[in-house]
């Protein structure tokens, strides 16, 4: 038997290409700076209504009707402030590959409530102004204040490219294309319209766009368990074409002839 030519196939690249990148869209990012300029500025005026509360600490009598109306203010404005920052955040997200400057952008809410509060607590407590009983009342309701704008400063489901990236390859993989459905009373976006989980009498609107529009809008993180299982077996079930069916016929016949 004479001896066979021997081609070597060189390896290629992954045909897996990596998944794409997360990029806000230019009015995303808009929107994303608008809502940070504004929140820079109510978060700025709630530490200037801190600032009158502590300067009011050394004006005799104190006046603790206004020193309270003061933390009121305070407290409204770093709320205010903090909503509209983890908006931003769904619209433009931070990057995981700097965990320092992510938390930082992730959590900023927190980090301003403490400073919008703290001080204040601590000129409470030093003052010589007030008797104890005021220490005790302002004190209170400062830290109050605190763990309530601690509280909503914190993002507990901070987004982030990696995960919008992550979830928006899987739909397309999915699907083909980065559409999702949901409801506004949902948890959950879809890749179907008439999934019976948001497909019900009692739903009277569906809602269709991007991966990122649904975290927008609902701040909706998980995909429908159903709808990706329904996708996986009507993938697993698609027919094979009469074109294909005939390359593999004759794929196997030259192998038996070989």
């Amino acid at each position: 038997m004479a001896k066979k030519k021997i081609t070597k196939v060189e390896e290629g690249t992954s045909s897996q290409a990596e998944p794409k990148k997360f990029v806000p869209t230019e009015e995303a990012k808009g929107k994303a700076t608008r809502l940070r300029v504004i929140a820079g500025l109510l978060w700025l005026l709630a530490l200037g209504a801190q600032a009158g509360a502590i300067a009011l600490l050394f004006k005799q009598p104190v006046n603790m009707m206004w020193i309270i109306i003061l933390i009121a203010v305070d407290l409204a404005l770093a709320v205010s402030g903090s909503i509209l920052w983890k908006k931003s955040n769904r619209l433009d997200p931070a990057s995981k590959s700097n965990k320092f400057m992510f938390f930082m952008q992730s959590q900023l809410g927190l980090v301003v409530a403490v400073i919008a509060f703290l001080p204040f607590i601590i000129f409470v407590l030093g003052s010589k102004n007030i008797d104890a009983k005021q220490k005790g009342i302002l004190g209170g309701i400062a830290a109050v204040a605190l763990v309530i704008a601690g509280i909503t400063g914190v993002d507990f489901n901070p987004p982030s490219v990696e995960e919008y990236t992550e979830q928006t390859a899987r739909v397309e993989e999915l699907t083909g294309k980065n559409e999702v459905y949901w409801t506004k009373s949902g948890s959950k976006y879809h890749l179907y319209d008439d999934c019976h989980s948001i497909n019900r009498d009692a739903t009277t609107e569906i809602f269709a766009g991007t991966v990122a529009k649904a975290r927008e809008l609902k701040n909706i993180t998980e995909l429908c368990k159903f709808c990706e299982n329904r996708s996986v077996k009507e993938k697993e079930a698609v027919p094979v074409s009469e074109p294909e069916a005939e390359s593999i016929l004759e794929g196997v016949l030259e192998t038996i002839e070989e």
